[in-house]
């Protein structure tokens, strides 16, 4: 199972793009931090993400649900690359306390009925 549950503020602007194949993404930049260690910055990036997805501003506190990817690319002219990022099923405002709550919720009992079966 790959399941990913960030919570983290926005380190720069939220970044909206169109892709070649016309598929749209937000991408954030969430930098968590965890007490006695270094913060670590986590690129993150949702498909079509409703439009609200890019009002976010910097510094704002994020729940991010998703899962981890790693893909692989060439720059043109270049060697193949790859990437680690988050690839978000859901981004909340931590502000909105019972949403972020209900979907953290809910990847927890997706990740026990997982562990039960199997999965």
């Amino acid at each position: 199972m790959n399941v990913v549950a960030l919570v983290g503020r926005l380190a720069r602007p939220a970044e909206e793009r169109v892709l070649p194949s016309g598929d749209r993404l937000v991408a954030y930049e969430v930098t968590v931090l965890r007490e006695g260690e270094r913060a670590e910055t986590v690129p993150v990036v949702w498909f079509e993400a409703p439009a609200s997805a890019v009002a976010h501003e910097v510094d704002d506190e994020l729940v991010v649900v998703g899962r981890v990817r790693r893909r692989f690319f060439r720059p043109a002219g270049g060697t193949t690359q790859s990437r680690t990022e988050v690839v978000a099923d859901t981004v909340l405002p931590a502000r909105h306390r019972k949403r972020a709550r209900a979907a953290l919720e809910a990847l927890g009992e997706e990740v026990l009925e997982a562990a039960e079966t199997g999965g």
